[in-house]
């Protein structure tokens, strides 16, 4: 429903080892020192944009841009549509770390390599993550380029990155997922819309493997079972954020229409046009949410 592997990735292959042991504060420390090496400030808010929504990051000021290649333990990105940079700077007068690019299950990482980064930008000292994505909507009411607010969402990965032995110092045991997306951040996000004249819908995200998109009988059990948009990523990146003591806010660009009884086959090239189109609302959003926290 979203993005499409672009290929085999050599140095992914040959750099990104298994996923055990990743979360241990040894590597999270080693990875926090290398961005913190060219990087001194601290920084209050962590962004990850989503497929084709790297150009949010011209709002920013970035002072300094970090190849993943460079900081330890961090995977590649290996989808064309990422650009695989970490980006220091500040957003809206705000010290702002930002990923110009994500990671995927699909990809051939295990959900742990998925999150690591989510670990280091908390070991950098953010306190909140607004996480985008592009996504498919499955409502026939909403339209190509609509903006959701992420109020809640649905694991169908068949995995979690929580799995295996627990350290206490990066949080809980069994984490309380009543509400990963903090009420307050939504409440903002849809004043900063309202005053801007911008429409935001709201609803519910499942996240898919992928990366194939749906059929029409999967969309039509994703939308029974309580699902408004599907994707491919954010879940596992959440569920670490909150485990670790994030406030997360979530914005989903709705780039294709999975309404079953009208689907018509989706394109990579479609998909990050909407994407480009849409972009300017949501920097406009993330802007005025960040600039008031």
């Amino acid at each position: 429903m979203t993005v499409v592997d672009s290929g085999a990735h050599p140095a992914a292959v040959s750099a990104r080892e298994s996923g055990a042991g990743l979360h241990t504060h040894p590597r999270i420390a080693a990875a926090a020192r290398a961005v913190q090496a060219r990087f001194e400030t601290r920084p209050r808010v962590a962004l990850i944009l989503g497929s084709g929504l790297g150009g949010l990051a011209d709002a920013m000021r970035v002072d300094v841009a970090i190849e993943y290649g460079e900081i330890p333990g961090f995977p590649l990105s290996t989808v064309e549509s990422h650009s695989g940079r970490l980006l220091c700077g500040s957003l809206a007068g705000r010290p702002t770390v930002a990923m110009q690019g994500r990671f995927h299950r699909y990809e051939g990482y295990s959900l742990q390599q998925v999150t690591f980064p989510v670990r280091v930008l908390r070991a950098l000292g953010a306190d909140t993550l607004i996480v985008s994505n592009a996504c498919g909507g499955m409502r026939p009411d909403w339209s190509p380029g609509d903006l959701m607010l992420i109020a809640d969402h649905i694991n169908l990965l068949g995995d979690n990155p929580l799995v295996g032995p627990n350290d206490e110092g990066l949080g809980p045991r069994f984490p309380d997922m009543s509400a990963p997306y903090d009420e307050e951040l939504r409440q903002l996000a849809r004043r900063v819309a309202v005053e801007r004249g911008l429409t935001l819908r709201e609803g519910v995200y499942v996240a898919v493997t992928g990366p194939n998109l749906e059929t029409r009988a999967e969309y039509r059990f994703l939308r029974a079972m309580g699902a408004d948009v599907v994707g491919m990523s954010t879940v596992p990146e959440v569920i670490v954020a909150v485990h670790g003591g994030f406030r997360v806010l979530g914005i989903s660009v709705i780039t294709d229409q999975c309404v079953p009884e009208t689907l018509e086959p989706a394109t990579l090239e479609r998909i990050l046009a909407v994407a480009a189109r849409a972009e300017p609302a949501l920097t406009a959003i993330v802007t005025g949410v960040v600039g008031r926290l």
